[in-house]
């Protein structure tokens, strides 16, 4: 598992050390787990075993089960008395209050929304943990010096509407609003149209009246408990990943115009092949991430006309390149942008046209040191307790998260203390 966050305001939230022993103030696991696998209950799908909890997930953002996840998000938190609203992209805020009132929140929190094929864990650990956090509080009556709270971010995943972390761009002030509201769901609804994220907002009931801006609803600091998604932790059997930043990525839709031409008439050299010069293209991205040391991944691929017997006059394909760094992830673009010309002049028989539409750009991140040092302290003392299964004894590291996460922009938005 890996403990992410993403801003800091020094001092905000501190708890009043007075009739409470905070040695005593555990996590009820079984009540995490519980609370987990009840959520998992609204866009279940995908099962793979014969126990209740062995199915996947496909609780894609604003869809019916969305809505369901929501509502029972809501009752959760007012049930422990937190203020609750939901702002303009239907992010949803639950503020535990604290002594005092007028410093911004401490927040934790993630998302809600699933991929098509999602699992249990991904973005509903971190709700769950951030839930867990504030019953703990509240059954132990700790009042807190700020307030703290958790947020359910809206298309976090960018699945169903293809802008990940778009709601929280938008209240990060770096993704317009407008922008947010008009994108169109990446495939047709059951009504073989393809709704608007604002359109789906109104349906669904979440159309929040609240301005969707750090401006409006500021925070001191967010945090996040999040599934590694990876392999790294466990083949080196260690238990928690120290998160210091976030790699920099970009997200691209890449279309290739040949013609659609016989495939038993038209001969090799004579064809423009729109399909065969993708494939070229995907496979050189493949090629130059590896020269870089980064990332490179098709996700999406359409054709058009999908014919057996006939070239494809256009294909579109998604492009998603990542880097560590900013500088080393903009060479991977110039480098894509300008080998993927060449293949498709040159290498395409009779040549292919591109055209290039970057959907995300995301740079790299680095943390607070503060909220580092947090979460590197609790890690210390809970490893502690645990068996020493790693090779060097040490039960956490330092790690940059490989997933692309909330509040692009925070660093800079967060309110600062003089």
């Amino acid at each position: 598992m890996a403990s992410i966050e993403f801003g800091h305001q020094k001092h905000a939230t501190q708890f009043i050390k007075m009739k409470h022993d905070f040695a005593a103030l555990k996590v009820n696991q079984d009540r995490l787990m519980q609370a987990i696998h009840e959520g998992c209950e609204y866009g279940q799908a995908h099962r793979y075993g014969d126990h209740p909890t062995e199915t996947g997930m496909a609780r894609l953002s604003l869809n019916d089960a969305d809505k369901e996840i929501r509502g029972w998000f809501k009752t959760t938190v007012e049930s422990m008395g937190c203020a609750y609203s939901v702002d303009q992209m239907g992010n949803q805020f639950a503020v535990r209050p604290g002594k005092n009132r007028t410093a911004p929140p401490v927040m934790m929190g993630s998302h809600l929304d699933t991929q098509p094929t999602g699992g249990r864990y991904d973005g509903i650990l971190g709700i769950n943990a951030g839930l867990e956090t504030l019953k703990v509080l509240h059954e132990h009556q700790v009042q807190t010096e700020g307030s703290v709270g958790v947020v359910n971010w809206t298309n976090e995943e960018g699945a169903r509407f293809p802008m990940m972390a778009v709601s929280s761009g938008v209240w990060s002030e770096a993704v317009p609003l407008d922008t947010a509201w008009n994108l169109s769901e990446v495939s047709a609804d059951k009504d073989g149209i393809k709704h608007t994220m604002k359109q789906e907002l109104e349906r669904i009931g979440y159309l929040g009246e609240q301005r969707a801006s750090y401006k409006d609803f500021p925070f001191a600091a967010h945090f996040e408990l999040h599934i590694e998604q990876g392999p790294i932790l466990e083949m080196e059997k260690r238990k928690i990943g120290v998160v210091k930043g976030a790699q920099a990525f970009k997200w691209f839709e890449i279309t290739v115009k040949g013609r659609d031409t016989h495939a038993g008439t038209t001969p090799m050299n004579a064809r423009m092949d729109s399909m065969l010069c993708a494939a070229k293209l995907i496979v050189r991205a493949n090629k130059i991430a590896k020269e870089k040391d980064g990332l490179a991944t098709t996700g999406i691929l359409n054709m058009a006309p999908g014919s057996i017997n006939t070239m494809a006059h256009t294909v579109t394909f998604t492009l998603d390149i990542r880097h560590k760094s900013d500088e080393q992830l903009a060479k991977m673009e110039e480098d894509c942008r300008r080998q993927f010309q060449d293949i498709a002049e040159n290498d395409s028989e009779k040549g292919c046209s591109l055209e290039w539409k970057q959907l995300v750009d995301s740079p790299a991140v680095v943390f607070h040191e503060d909220c580092v040092a947090a979460v590197q302290d609790s890690a210390i003392e809970v490893c502690e307790e645990l068996e020493k299964t790693s090779a060097d004894g040490q039960l956490w590291k330092h790690m940059i998260s490989g997933a692309g996460k909330s509040l692009r922009k925070m660093i800079e938005a967060l309110p600062r203390r003089p």
